[in-house]
């Protein structure tokens, strides 16, 4: 009876997402305070967020009429595996805080719809288990900082089984703090009154994630940034964990290439040279990204820059994130050259919302609506999108 209670109340919420927009609105009324803010936290005046959403509207589409439209193939192949869609899941920090178990939710949801799942190196679920997953092999680093540390942590990430790693590069300080403050969150987590009342407000959130997780688990830890386990979420020392990398240069991604031997992908990249940089130092694949606009205000959209990057830098997958909400956003991307697309919030809200169910419909809205402007368009194949099918506004 509980079950088909459950199931009823899953299929009652996913009927009222018909967008990616949508999950977002829910996902402010299911998640307390604290934990929706740490996902939607953007940095300062949200100048950077603006950019990433106003990037698409610089392009406008020119579709041609009168094509059979009737087969539209948007599987895409990247590093030798043949995805369903041009889309993946981008690495989500803590993202079992907004829903049991969220690694694991995503991972088989992602490879329920076979799409890549980027696991995050800021996780709280140990990533040996999440490598179970079927398909699960990309992983997300925060490099350590130190030689040996790095070192440690490469062989952990190899002995679990994952074969593409992402190493992050814009994050060398934590952002600026204080739209977190404004929400409620920090990390450390602090308990406070206002944070239990936080809380307390969304029963189905204390119950169904915080109180399953403390049950089951314990009190969450900082899984996967050494080779060690990390900090307790609402230790001070978890502040460390995320700190200790001013001193990075490309001397240590000329470590990390030397250290892994499969595939090493870089994610933060935005400016020309950095990326001309990062394949002089042999890596396989770049991420086009601004972190979400979760780190520096006032940064150019990656969208901006694709066309450049991808002239400059064009024998290695050249992918993206970063604000991208709709299927046109997709489109536009690979017409400007793009090899693949990271979506990243809209999958963590949809797990707060409806667990894996949730993410599998979100993933199945952003397919219908890739293939119907793809129709729209008059084109059945992503090969067919290039700067042709695009008119930039002067406007």
């Amino acid at each position: 009876m509980k079950g088909w209670l459950q199931q009823r109340w899953t299929r009652k919420k996913l009927a009222s997402i018909h967008n990616l927009h949508d999950v977002e609105r829910l996902a402010r009324k299911v998640l307390p305070r604290p934990i929706f803010g740490y996902i939607d936290h953007v940095a300062e005046d949200g100048r950077t967020q603006r950019a990433n959403l106003t990037a698409f509207d610089d392009y406008h589409f020119l579709p041609k009429a009168f094509v059979n439209v009737s087969q539209i193939d948007l599987h895409t192949e990247l590093y030798g595996k043949r995805y369903t869609v041009p889309f993946g899941i981008a690495p989500m920090g803590i993202s079992a805080l907004s829903t049991y178990q969220g690694d694991l939710v995503l991972a088989r949801a992602a490879a329920k719809r076979n799409l890549p799942m980027v696991m995050s190196g800021s996780s709280l679920v140990p990533m040996e288990e999440v490598a179970k997953v079927e398909g699960a092999d990309w992983f997300q680093a925060y490099l350590p900082g130190t030689p040996e540390g790095i070192e440690a942590l490469l062989e952990r990430i190899k002995r679990a089984g994952f074969k593409k790693l992402v190493v992050t590069l814009d994050y060398p300080v934590p952002p600026n703090p204080d739209n977190f403050r404004r929400s409620g969150f920090s990390s450390p987590l602090e308990p406070t009154l206002r944070l239990a009342f936080d809380g307390l407000i969304r029963p189905g959130w204390l119950c169904n994630t915080f109180l399953r997780t403390l049950w089951k688990h314990g009190m969450p830890h900082f899984e996967n940034n050494y080779a060690e386990r990390g900090a307790p979420v609402i230790s001070r020392q978890a502040a460390r964990d995320f700190s200790g990398r001013r001193h990075f240069d490309w001397g240590y991604l000329d470590l990390v290439r030397r250290l892994w031997p499969d595939t090493l992908i870089v994610k933060g990249i935005l400016n020309p040279e950095d990326a001309v940089r990062a394949q002089q130092a042999g890596v396989d694949g770049i991420i086009l990204s601004n972190h979400g606009a979760r780190q520096l205000d006032c940064t150019i959209s990656p969208l901006q820059v694709l066309p450049e990057i991808k002239r400059r830098v064009s024998d290695i997958p050249i992918m993206i994130d970063s604000g991208f909400r709709r299927g046109s956003d997709v489109i536009k991307a690979l017409a400007l050259g793009a090899d693949f697309v990271f979506v990243g919030r809209p999958f963590n809200y949809a797990a707060a919302c409806a667990g894996q169910a949730g993410v599998e419909h979100v993933a199945d809205l952003l397919q219908r609506e890739i293939e119907r402007n793809m129709a729209l368009l008059g084109l059945t194949s992503l090969s067919q999108l290039d700067r042709s099918c695009l008119y930039l506004s002067t406007v």
